[in-house]
Order: C-alpha cells, then structure tokens, then sequence
C-alpha cells in the first residue's frame, strides 16, 4: 500500500507534466488520466492513484455524519464540480457533466423576484397609512422601516453562516432558530409564519368579495344601463368619492357633497352584497380549489402579480395627471379637508409597513438560486430600495392627488380603489385583474400553510382528505367572518403585520445574532444596545396596533 503514505496535497504527475495541488486554480485532488477516463467510446480501468484517493474519500464518510465538519473530508480530497467521476465497482470512472443541475438566476432576476414577492396587497393601503400617519410623517416611517426591516433580514440571510462544525446550507430560518432555541423556536417561528400567510389569505378573501361585487355592479349597470354614483363625491369625468364621509351633524360644513341614489335595483342588491352574500359566494369557487393536492397548476399564474402591480402604477400616473396636487402642510393641527403632517396614529402605518417589507421566511431560499452568491447583500439591499420606491410612489401619488376640497383627505380608504367609482373603466380592468391574479394566488397561500402545519404534525404534506379538508374550513371561515363583519383590509393587514413581525422580524434574528456574537467572544456594548432597540421596537409596534 505504497499509494496510501501518499500525501494529498503536493506535486501529482500527469503524463508529462506536473500539477502542483497547492494551486487552487490546478488543484486535481483526483487526477486521472485522458487515456484512463471512460468517455464514449471503449471502457479502460482507472488509474491506481485515482482509485486510492476515492478509497481514501470512502474512509472518512464513514467516519462520521455529513453534518459534522470536524471528520468531514478535507477539501483537498473532494473534487471540484466539474471535476467529479463515478467511479464503478469495475474500476471505471465515468464523468459527470453538467456540475451543479440546479438553475441560477443572474442578479436582476433575483431582485426582481424579491419585488414581486413583497408587492402585495399591501400596496392598496399605502395611501390610507401615509393618512393615518400624516404625509410628512408617513414617508419618515416609509424610509425608516424599509431600512429596519432591510437590516433584519440581513441578519435572517447571514443566519446560518454563523453556525459552525454544522452543514447549513440547506437550511431555512425555522431550522437556525431549531438550533438556538430548541423545539421552542422551531414552533414559534412555524406559529408566526402562519400567522402572516392566514392574515394574507384573510385580506384576500376581503379584497376579492369587493373586487367581486364592484366587477359584477359594472356589468349589471351596463348592461341594464343603469347610472349610478356611488354616493357623495367629486363631479366630472374622473371622479373620486368618499364612502362613509363624515359629515359635520351640525350642518356647519360647507363642503359640496352631494347624494345620490347607490341602489341598482332592490332584488340584485338582495343577493350582491359586498358583505351579505359576496363572500359565501366565493367559498364555492375556492375551497375546492385549496383540497388540490399540488398547487403547481396555480404556480404558473405567479406572473400576473407582476402585471398587476405594473398596471396600478401606470392607474395611479394616470390619476394623478387628470386630478393633479391637493395639498397643503398643516404641521400639528387638522383643517376641514387636511390632516397634520405628523399624527399619533403612525402606529398604524407602522403595521401595515411590517407585512408589507416582510420577505424574512423566505429570503433564505430565494436567495440560494443566486448566481453570484458575493452580490446576495448587494441585490438584497436594491430589491428593499425597488419595493420602498414602489411604495412611496404610490401612497404619496395617491394621497397628493385626492382632490381637496372638496373632499377631506380624511376619506382615504384602506383600499385605495373604493375612492373610485365602480363605473370608472380603468379601475374596474384593475378590479378585474387583480380579482383573477388573487384567485390564483389564495390556492398558493393555502398550499403553503397546508405543507408548514401538517408537515411539522404529521410529517406528510397531505395526510388525507379529512385532514386538509377541515385546515381549509378553518382558513376560510376566518376569511368569510372578516369579510363579513370587519373588511378593513387596513386593520387586518396591520394586526397580522405587527404579530409576525414582532418575531420574524425583530426579536428572533436580533437575539440570534447577539447569541451567536456571544458564543464567539464578539459580542460588544453597542450591539447589545442596538439589537435590544429593536426587540423594543417590535414589541412597541404590536402594542401600538392596540391603542392607536
């Protein structure tokens, strides 16, 4: 066994030439031979060495686990990916082609992917915060969290590179809090994510009971013709119209409102309700769709999103054109139609902003089919700019252009689209797009919960029927009751956005982060005292959602 007293790294012959395996650019750790290689044409036995080296590679699999770095391999007896053979009992070495099968993506696909997984419905409500919060006050905290929330999910992305002697590379985030917290932070960060997904699929349910009923409001009016105008509002070709507007009881306003009869006709009102009967309706069309055991057919509809998203920005340029700037800069105190420019009811923004830049489940595995994995910061930080800008955009286009007077800022809808009538064309193609995309999606959403929850109890992503079934009765009755008696996509969003954030965001990767400082002798006063500011911060945004 002269073979075996070898040394592996050190000057290997070749034919005629030497390779010096202290070079990384020619390091063969298993040199074989043109002439030894199995290629398509005869069959010749390996050389001795080559075969010595894989006995050697054999040796210490067997020492250990794959997940142990202290026996593994050492990485100068494993070959480099385009340099890997199979090696049959015959002595034969075939080689592998292709290296690494799975596809990576360059780096403005992957940041584009990142923006098309955060715009969600949140974007509706981005007018309706920078309301609550005031409009100066609103694109601070726009900026602010886009940044906090940035950082976080920094530290989720670098999470399992700080485990060490453990392979993590094929982890997600639940796995690294598995192995700070134990079974305890594996279930609350499953709790949380469900959290988040239930609460989108909620909003969901809302949105399509309303995008329902005011795309079936506009075909019945056309085709009746029927004139309708939805109530008090502005005159003129592109109209704008304030709901529940809250008028003055003693009559004190001056403001041009003016009624009009909203009723269509008193048996289509009966039975197309936007809360009364809308959201049983839907309960036919999507609970058979979420017992589907594979969600891959609705995986191809994911495009839409981005097309929807695209079309509501071009909606709001178009808007803001035709209606142009309403503004004016009441710092503390409100006027009959303004807000102040910095409200205490921020909070709620807040909330909304939480859901709305949470991308922390998943960014993990988004960013693995990076390409250029030295560039994950770089084009995870322009995804968070791209989503913050979209943002901005459109809440503070929206809220800029709300014609006051003669309407009050103060009739900004959760839902940025309530403000237009149902018979406006442009808004009812996004209703109906947006309607279709969210069909699609909310099978998806159910899809996801199903494979976390029943994945982490039954260990089967679909142990029976029975069990799907009664998951997804619980899902949809959650949505059915809030489209019924509370769709305020605004509150929902914000509450579910605070709860999940509160650990997915902050708590979990912050005390991951100092833990793993602590356990390599780096943890310092600064650190310590910044990543408890967003512990306090998180818990903060949670009880304000409460009392604001």
């Amino acid at each position: 066994m002269d073979e075996d007293s070898k040394p592996l790294l050190g000057s290997v012959r070749a034919g005629e030439y030497y390779t010096d395996s202290l070079d990384p650019k020619q390091r063969r750790p298993f040199h074989v031979e043109p002439r030894n290689i199995v290629g398509d044409d005869a069959q010749e036995r390996v050389s001795a060495e080559a075969a010595v080296l894989s006995s050697r590679v054999h040796y210490y699999g067997r020492l250990t686990a794959s997940s142990d770095r202290l026996l593994v391999p050492p990485d100068h007896v494993i070959p480099s990916p385009e340099e890997i053979y199979i090696y049959s009992p015959l002595g034969t070495a075939f080689k592998v082609h292709g290296g690494d099968s799975t596809v990576k993506n360059p780096s403005i696909v992957t940041i584009f992917a990142i923006w098309n997984t955060m715009m969600g419905t949140s974007i509706l409500s981005m007018p309706w915060g920078i309301k609550q919060a005031g409009f100066t006050l609103g694109i601070i905290i726009i900026v602010l969290m886009g940044l906090l929330t940035l950082y976080c999910c920094y530290r989720v992305l670098k999470s399992t590179k700080s485990i060490p002697y453990v392979d993590a590379s094929d982890w997600e985030f639940p796995d690294v809090c598995k192995y700070y917290f134990g079974g305890f932070g594996k279930w609350s960060s499953l709790v949380f994510s469900l959290v988040s997904l239930i609460g989108a699929m909620v909003v969901y349910w809302v949105l399509m009971s309303n995008f329902l009923f005011n795309t079936g409001k506009f075909i019945y009016n056309y085709v009746h013709n029927v004139n309708t105008t939805d109530g008090f509002g502005t005159n003129g070709t592109d109209r704008v119209i304030c709901p529940y507007p809250n008028l003055d009881p003693d009559g004190n306003r001056t403001l041009q409102y003016y009624a009009s009869e909203n009723s269509t006709g008193e048996v289509f009102d009966r039975w197309w309700s936007k809360t009364n009967t809308i959201p049983f309706y839907l309960i036919v069309l999507l609970l058979p769709l979420l017992n589907f055991r594979s969600a891959s057919f609705f995986a191809r509809f994911t495009f839409l999103g981005t097309l929807s998203v695209v079309y509501l920005i071009f909606l709001v340029t178009y808007k803001a054109i035709r209606l142009g700037f309403h503004l004016e800069f009441h710092w503390i105190d409100s006027s009959m139609f303004f807000v102040p420019e910095f409200r205490s009811l921020f909070p709620q923004l807040s909330g909304v902003l939480t859901l709305a830049f949470f991308i922390h489940n998943c960014i993990i595995t988004l960013m693995k089919n990076n390409r250029h994995q030295e560039n994950n910061v770089r084009d995870l930080s322009l995804a968070y700019l791209l989503v913050g800008l979209t943002y901005l955009y459109v809440g503070v286009l929206i809220f800029a252009a709300f014609p006051s007077p003669p309407l009050s800022k103060d009739c900004i809808e959760p839902n940025f689209l309530d403000n237009f009538p149902s018979s406006d064309v442009l808004v009812f193609v996004a209703r109906t797009c947006l309607l279709f995309q969210m069909t699609t999606v909310y099978p998806l959403l159910g899809y996801l919960v199903r494979v976390q929850l029943m994945g982490q109890i039954f260990g089967d992503h679909y142990p029976g029927f029975l069990h799907v079934f009664i998951l997804n009765i619980f899902v949809v009755g959650a949505g059915v009751l809030m489209a019924r008696f509370y769709p305020n996509i605004g509150s929902i969003i914000r509450y579910s956005g605070a709860i999940c954030g509160l650990a997915l965001v902050f708590v979990l990767p912050s005390l991951i982060h100092m833990i793993s400082l602590k356990r390599r002798g780096e943890l310092r006063w600064p650190s310590i005292i910044f990543h408890s500011f967003l512990i306090l911060l998180g818990v903060a945004n949670l009880f304000g959602q409460f009392f604001m």
